[in-house]
């Protein structure tokens, strides 16, 4: 009897004392927008792991990525700092100190360690990565894109990833395993849960005994639906090459049926349910192993699909969901400002991590939310991608655009030049069909204008909530070291409004006027067209 309430007074402290030291796992899945989450807006039932995710924990409904393709994206999740302060050798090399920085895909994890990993294995944590990596540049060993298949790109490919798992652990993990570098490539470029899950099951199961720290991060959502639909078919392509027997520890072959079932088309919403499976199944396993309860899950997307490479909603906005039973609360939604680089601050406060002084790190730790999710915690949040740079509130983003003096010197060598900057590192990316998103300012009102149709910065009603964003952007920039921007802190190689009206009007010919993708330039195109016509008309002549 006194040995029974002895244990009944003891355990209540010894939940205390585990909960000091809780397990991570941070599962990042990767271009995945909120409308496809039934936690938000998307169809009920396609996400039935998240939601029951939902219901140990926190919902955010304002978590921001401060940047919006994958490189910056999960650079920021593995360091807590912007990407524009990244003093890796491949970004300043593209961006020299004293130049206005471009972050995108210029950048690594830099070789000093001063990382989420390293720092928590520093401090007793085992640290493990499974699945897509991409933040090391010039990685690869692997077969080129689009080899066709052989036993010797097979030889290559495994030989690939298993270089790729010593660069991760140079770069502070104790383990690595079942690792992407980069994204998909042919003739391996089909999506496999099962081979990353299969990873993530035995990190957890070796290290249940110890506090552990767990990257996952999957290949989906990327691509479109028709690639993860025809990947459904190919359990054998794996991340090593084409394995001999499928891993089999999955639902696989009813996720067409169970999409079905719940009256949506499988061929479009399939690889989200498969997605949603490879979290359950992890689940799954921290409760036979009796760690769930003690282990925090955070679920995010590496930046929004509809808005990927731009700063508007559908590109930073993404959903996030963090469960810990032991130590916040559960079925809550949380309606706080949250960016990124508040993740690894986050961490390190809740495991007690001693960080070292030279340690640079730019979030907040949003620890005070599990317990309050109604506490004021940000009055804004700054987001940057190439050339662009935003400040957003809960119900306005401020979105500038800035190209350097490079980019107009390319512009006028060449107009082909302006498609280059519709690529992902150019600051407009997927929001370029948006009538006005090819701005020097753009000043959306968000909570009238959710979709950021109508920009508001040339309004002279708004003249002062504009200028109001623009102080804070300001004195933002100003955190930045040596990092000039535009008019606003002029350098040596910046651009004013009005100096590169020549670039924004070159990337306006090239929006097609039936709404599909940009394809070439319009006046090229016209040009083209008009040449075609005087030939004919001279062919006849001369007939």
């Amino acid at each position: 009897m006194y040995k029974t309430l002895l244990l009944a007074l003891l355990f209540p402290l010894a939940i205390f004392a585990k909960s000091e030291r809780p397990n991570i796992i941070f599962f990042i899945v990767d271009d995945y927008d909120k409308h496809d989450c039934s936690l938000y807006t998307g169809p009920k039932g396609l996400t039935p792991s998240m939601e029951l995710l939902a219901k140990n924990g926190i919902t955010f409904d304002n978590m921001h990525m401060t940047s919006t393709v994958c490189t910056p994206s999960r650079y920021t999740c593995l360091t807590g700092r912007y990407p524009g302060n990244s003093y890796s050798s491949q970004y300043l090399e593209a961006c020299p100190k004293g130049t206005q920085g471009l972050p995108a895909f210029n950048m690594a994890l830099e070789p000093d360690n001063m990382n989420v990993a390293q720092i928590l294995s520093d401090n007793g944590y085992v640290t493990g990565l499974v699945g897509k990596y991409h933040v090391g540049a010039g990685h690869s060993i692997g077969p080129e894109k689009n080899t066709p298949y052989s036993e010797k790109v097979n030889q290559q490919q495994y030989k690939g990833e298993k270089h790729g798992r010593e660069l991760i652990k140079e770069r502070g993990f104790d383990w690595a395993k079942n690792v992407y570098m980069g994204n998909l490539k042919s003739p391996f470029n089909a999506h496999n849960p099962e081979w990353t899950t299969a990873a993530a099951l035995e990190f957890v199961t070796e290290n249940k005994d110890k506090p552990f720290f767990l990257y996952y991060g999957t290949t989906l959502s990327h691509g479109t639906p028709k690639g993860w639909d025809k990947s459904l078919d190919e359990p054998l392509i794996t991340g090593e090459g084409r394995i001999k027997k499928p891993i089999g520890n999955m639902n696989r072959d009813t996720v067409r049926s169970r999409v079905a079932a719940i009256g949506l088309d499988p061929a479009e919403k399939g690889g989200i349910l498969w997605m949603d499976d490879a979290l359950g199944i992890l689940m799954d396993r921290l409760e036979k192993l009796g760690i769930a309860d003690n282990t925090l899950i955070c679920f995010v997307a590496d930046h929004g699909s509809k808005g990927k490479a731009s700063l508007h909603r559908a590109g930073t906005e993404v959903p996030c969901i963090i469960s810990w039973p032991a130590g916040i609360k559960k079925n809550v939604r949380c309606e706080e400002l949250v960016q990124s680089t508040d993740f690894v601050a986050t961490w390190f406060d809740i495991t007690g991590a001693k960080v070292p002084e030279k340690y640079l790190l730019d979030g907040i730790s949003f620890k005070s939310l599990f317990q309050n999710p109604t506490q004021k915690f940000r009055d804004y949040i700054y987001c940057e991608n190439g050339p662009a740079r935003a400040i957003k509130t809960k119900d306005w983003n401020y979105v500038t655009i800035r190209y350097t003096k490079e980019d107009l010197d390319a512009m006028k060598k060449s107009d082909k030049y302006a498609k280059r900057l519709l690529g992902l590192s150019g600051g407009i990316g997927r929001s370029f069909m948006k009538p006005e998103a090819v701005e020097y300012d753009q000043l959306y009102n968000v909570s009238n204008d959710p979709k950021e149709m109508k920009n508001l910065a040339l309004n002279p009603e708004y003249s002062p909530k504009a200028k109001e964003m623009q102080a804070v952007l300001t004195k933002q920039l100003k955190t930045f070291p040596d990092r000039p921007y535009g008019e606003l802190i002029p350098g040596s190689n910046t651009l004013g409004k009005g100096e590169f009206d020549i670039i924004l009007d070159g990337i306006r010919d090239l929006r097609p006027s039936d709404g599909s993708k940009p394809t070439k330039n319009k006046k090229k195109s016209k040009k083209k067209k008009d040449n075609k016509e005087d030939n004919k008309k001279k062919d006849k002549k001369k007939k």
